[in-house]
Order: C-alpha cells, then sequence, then structure tokens
C-alpha cells in the first residue's frame, strides 16, 4: 500500500518535524563516531585494521539509514517514523548497556537515553498525528 507523504504545509506536523530534527542530529552524531573510528585507524590505535575498516563501513551505513529515516520522516513518510522508533529503542538498549554494565559510564548512558527518550516520545506523538489526520 503507497501512502503520498503529507503536504509541507499540514497542520499537525510538529512532531514529525522535531522527530525528523532528532533523528538528523543523531545522523551526525553516528558521523562523527565514523571520523573518530577513521582517525583511531589511521593513527594505529586499532588491534586489527581489516575489523576496524568494517566497523567504519557498518558505521556510515548505519548513518545512512537513522539519515534516511530523518528525510523520510520529514517527508510524511511512514516508514521513516517506525525507523526513527526503531532506532531509538536500539539507542536505549545501548544506554542500558552504559549505565548498568560491568564497566558502567553513567554520563555517557544519560547522554545517549535523553534524546533517545525524548525521539520516542516525539516519534510516537508523530504516529499518532499521522493516524488522526488520516482519519479525517
Amino acid at each position: 500500500m503507497t501512502h503520498e507523504p503529507a503536504s509541507d504545509h499540514a497542520p499537525g506536523r510538529g512532531a514529525a518535524r522535531a522527530g525528523a530534527v532528532i533523528l538528523a542530529l543523531e545522523c551526525l552524531g553516528v558521523l562523527i563516531l565514523a571520523g573518530v573510528q577513521v582517525v583511531d585507524l589511521l593513527i594505529g590505535d586499532v588491534v586489527d585494521p581489516v575489523s576496524g575498516i568494517a566497523l567504519i563501513v557498518l558505521t556510515v551505513l548505519g548513518a545512512a539509514a537513522v539519515g534516511a529515516f530523518a528525510a523520510a520522516t520529514w517527508r510524511g513518510a511512514s516508514w521513516g517514523r517506525s525507523g526513527g522508533i526503531v532506532v531509538q529503542l536500539l539507542v536505549l538498549a545501548v544506554a542500558l548497556g552504559a549505565l548498568t554494565g560491568a564497566y558502567a559510564q553513567p554520563l555517557i548512558g544519560l547522554v545517549l537515553a535523553v534524546p533517545a527518550i525524548v525521539g520516542l516520545v516525539v516519534l510516537v506523538l508523530a504516529v499518532r498525528q499521522a493516524g488522526a489526520s488520516r482519519r479525517d
């Protein structure tokens, strides 16, 4: 079933736009992480360079996916909101590990968890708004 994205000027798109901005910022964060990984690879701060390259490739692919979810959410496509919700849940899982793991880093866990919680709430609100506008 194809769904035409809502008009850019449609009322009630605030949550979707906020969710798209949060996803775009998360995409930027993942790209920065990939940059750090490249620097680590170049200065020789990796155990296995082949694994380091593979990790960089996967990180860039992940950033591309999050960026695609951001763009789709901005346009009003439902798959972007769904993908964005999955991203928020995955980030929350990582944040929980950072908060409670054997090598717990509470500050890192909070830095990851707070935007993920906000993003999750905003994206769920966007889904509800999109559903309500479809019924109208």
